[in-house]
């Protein structure tokens, strides 16, 4: 009986999930966007082979905000095998700057070159307008359809809190 409740439940719970907040809204107004961004960081420990959570300390940072898959205005370099532009390169900390943050006694790793992007879309549905975060396949489907602004019906995730889905709407 145990057995039959913990199968039966294992199939409930995520079809409910499922179905609760996740709309499929139809839009053809639409806008991707995707936010290129470089940082420098350094960690800092009394040990940095042995420490689990090294303290991090953020350097410069640079940031370009990609739209629709456009070339943006201004220096921008790409785009990458992604689609995508991305800022110049921040300045690296100087030897003085990452010693300026370092503590009595710890150490401090080389400086760390991050990459990361982050996806949005925009849409309005009536009088509704929403940007929730997505991921690249999305943002990849809005580009291809924004030139002929072709309709899509977006799938939303959990909680209608992301874009979870971009198809274009056939006639």
């Amino acid at each position: 009986m145990r057995k039959q409740i913990f199968s039966l439940l294992t199939l409930v719970v995520p079809i409910t999930l499922t179905l609760i907040g996740c709309s499929t809204p139809t839009t053809d107004e639409y806008e991707a966007t995707a936010l290129t961004s470089y940082t420098w960081q350094v960690k800092y420990a009394y040990n940095l082979t042995n420490e689990k959570s090294p303290r991090v300390e953020t350097f410069a940072t640079t940031s370009l905000l990609n739209r629709n898959g456009l070339k943006p205005s201004g220096t921008a370099i790409g785009p990458d095998d992604k689609g995508l532009w991305w800022p110049t390169l921040p300045p690296r900390p100087s030897v003085d700057e990452v010693e300026q943050r370092q503590k009595p006694q710890e150490e401090a790793s080389k400086p760390e070159l991050l990459k990361a992007v982050e996806y949005k879309i925009t849409y309005r549905v009536g009088d509704q307008k929403r940007t929730l975060p997505t991921n690249y396949q999305v943002y990849r489907q809005v580009v291809k359809a924004y030139p002929s602004r072709t309709p899509l019906q977006l799938t939303l995730g959990i909680g209608d809190n992301s874009v979870e889905k971009a198809e274009p709407v056939r006639n």
